[in-house]
């Protein structure tokens, strides 16, 4: 791969295919969209796609339940955001949180990130937005190429493409094989924050082109991990991850106005563990088995060149089987979704969408979505939008009774709460009580939210470009997670509660500046918010205390002492710098971001986060790397991630501290 000089060619339009579910340039896009590229993904060296997304303005990559890294988008929690790969959902949410470092990079053509509620086009699962994960499909000729990464922790990622394309047909593989010896950041006790492990990957891509005008595509992708289970000298195991998912779908072209696709889904997860005492005895052991089949079919309607709609219709059947659950439940839907498009010319269009589902457990809903695209003049493009969105509390939020044997944390779903945590303390396993159990006394109700984006892209000339997006989400009967209770074991208790009216809100600043043919600046920078109206009201009123110490006397709060909901951070910061030399074929870059404090939990025992409470503090990650390439065909990469070593075994598992790498590709 050459480097290029970026002034010297024209800049090629980024197509994107999950905001509307068709092809769009991304610069006509009417609501706030991020695109990741493949230079991007391949300039940062990276291994775990949670590292790639952290470095995108608004996007946080939030640890949850034990150390498993969820992405919030616009204050709102990894539960609420669609992970689509190839544009179908993944599945296997343990523990509510979807483990996006179970996605190898190597693969990779790009990212796209929907901000905002998507329920128009993709259902409940998506009110904070959606990450669709696009990999590679064949390419013209024969060609692959070999990777190598070694690094700190006995990390090894080794990875191999082969792609053929000729006439009508097109084939393309790839395998990835990732192994770590783990890491600890605590010497006092028997067990690694992280255990050795090792998993593979294996997908492939076949289509065949009948005509012009009809393709047929099949992928399949399988999934397998092995780690090291441990929670004591004595008590020892293993935990497995098996998944596979296959993907096909038909596309044909009636004629230049009516296009069709029919598709074909279906997917399975299965995730099991077991630890056994020293003698061999078994010590516990947990299953969770979750399959998802989903046929759909969509049409393209192009009445006019200044209008077109997008209508499609599909069943879905999920179904989970889990051992720290109530029986077996299912899931069947089945919905309807319509997108009609207006454009004028290239200074106006808009998007009017809706969808409705239909569930057999919960009542029907239907998600509307309106967006417009306003050109004021070459340098000012506005894009107003406004969507609502529904989600139902699912089975794992209501019914889930979920402990970590590694590391010892347990989630509760709502419903068990008030059985299980008196069986806790009876047993001397839980130390300190956070919450009243009489708040889980009534039912845990469904969320509803309506979520507003203002966008203002300003391009000051070809090398400096402002994009400004402000947003709110207005959010009812949120169901958020807070720890509950802490265990004995210095691990926390969490469960499911509904926050009553909630917003997030703030502004969304990035910035791309081109200094020259060799240098290049992009930052950006979140501004949030995350409030609960009725703790708002609670402090106006006077109606909130709290201690400076447990035995001193108690005072009155004030509407300026909320700091807001958990986990959430005021401010973030990222920004990646970059240099090259193009006659080396020589590319260095320095990317770096910044999140400020949050609070975990509330430790003053008013049950709202102020600002007496005790606070994480905030921190910043610096990533350095080098990449040259000889031959034209042979890249040779230095890195170093997590510069400043930045470590926090207590409130952070998921940063093992500095980490260097070096990386071989060879192309053919």
């Amino acid at each position: 791969m050459q480097v290029q000089d970026s002034t010297s060619i024209k800049e090629l339009e980024e197509i994107i295919l999950s905001a509307t579910r068709t092809e769009r340039n991304l610069s006509s896009l009417p609501f706030p969209v991020t695109l990741i590229n493949k230079k991007s993904i391949k300039s940062a060296n990276s291994i775990r796609l949670s590292d790639i997304l952290e470095e995108q303005t608004g996007l946080l990559m939030v640890p949850d339940y034990g150390g498993v890294e969820g992405v919030q988008i616009q204050g709102l929690d990894s539960q609420y955001s669609l992970v689509l790969l190839d544009g179908v959902p993944l599945i296997g949410r343990t523990a509510g949180t979807l483990d996006l470092d179970r996605i190898t990079v190597g693969n990779i053509k790009q990212i796209e990130v929907v901000k905002g509620p998507s329920s128009s086009l993709y259902g409940s699962e998506a009110l904070a937005g959606v990450i669709n994960i696009v990999t590679e499909d064949p390419s013209p000729g024969f060609g692959g190429n070999v990777n190598l990464r070694s690094g700190s922790f006995s990390t090894s990622d080794i990875s191999s493409e082969l792609s053929f394309k000729k006439n009508k047909v097109g084939i393309y593989a790839f395998v990835n094989s990732f192994s770590s010896e783990g890491y600890d950041l605590t010497t006092n006790d028997d067990t690694r924050t992280v255990e050795p492990y090792r998993n593979y990957t294996i997908n492939t891509k076949t289509q065949y082109n009948f005509s012009e005008n009809m393709l047929m595509f099949f992928s399949g992708r399988v999934y397998r991990q092995d780690q090291a289970n441990r929670i004591s000298s004595n008590i020892t195991g293993e935990s497995e991850i098996d998944e596979w998912n296959i993907h096909s779908k038909f596309e044909i072209k009636f004629n230049n106005d009516i296009s069709s696709q029919f598709e074909f889904y279906d997917t399975y997860y299965h995730a099991k563990e077991y630890l056994n005492y020293g003698s061999g005895d078994l010590f516990s052991s947990n299953s969770f088995k979750q399959r998802l089949t989903r046929p759909e079919i969509r049409t393209i309607f192009k009445f006019s060149s200044k209008n077109s709609i997008i209508s499609g219709l599909g069943l879905q059947k999920e179904s989970l089987q889990r051992s720290d659950f109530f029986g077996s439940p299912e899931f069947r839907s089945s919905y309807f979704y319509s997108q009609f498009e207006h454009k004028k010319d290239d200074s106006l269009n808009f998007i009017l969408g809706a969808r409705y589902d239909n569930h057999n457990e919960y009542s029907s809903q239907l998600s509307p979505k309106l967006a417009a695209f306003i050109k004021i003049n070459d340098k000012i493009v506005l894009k107003p939008s406004i969507s609502s969105g529904f989600k139902t509390p699912d089975f794992r939020q209501l019914y889930l009774y979920f402990t970590n044997s590694t590391l010892g944390y347990t989630v509760l779903g709502y419903n068990a709460v008030t059985s299980v945590i008196p069986e806790m303390e009876s047993n001397g396993e839980i130390s300190s009580l956070f919450v009243d159990l009489n708040s889980f006394t009534n039912d845990l109700k469904a969320e509803s939210s309506v979520g507003y984006n203002f966008g203002f892209n300003f391009k000051l000339n070809s090398k400096l470009k402002f994009d400004f997006n402000l947003f709110r989400n207005e959010i009812f009967n949120l169901i958020d997670t807070r720890i509950i209770a802490q265990k004995t074991n210095g691990q926390s208790v969490f469960s499911y509660y509904n926050l009553n009216e909630i917003y997030t809100q703030g502004i969304e600043i990035t910035t791309n500046f081109v200094l020259n043919n060799r240098t290049s600046l992009s930052a950006g920078y979140q501004l949030l918010y995350a409030k609960d109206k009725a703790a708002q009201r609670s402090f106006r009123n006077g109606e909130v205390f709290a201690r400076l110490t447990p035995t001193s006397p108690s005072f009155v709060l004030n509407e300026r002492d909320y700091f807001g909901l958990f986990n959430r951070s005021r401010h973030m910061f990222n920004f990646n710098l970059s240099y090259s030399i193009p006659k080396w074929q020589f590319e260095g870059n320095v990317r770096g971001t910044y999140r400020s404090k949050f609070g975990l939990y509330d430790s003053n025992g008013n049950g709202y986060l102020d600002k007496y409470d005790d606070f994480v503090e905030g921190y910043s990650i610096l990533d350095l790397s080098l990449n040259k390439i000889f031959q034209e065909n042979f890249k040779i990469s230095l890195g170093i991630d997590n510069f400043l070593d930045f470590k926090d075994y207590q409130n952070i598992g998921n940063i093992p501290g500095r980490i260097f790498y070096g990386l071989a590709q060879l192309n053919f």
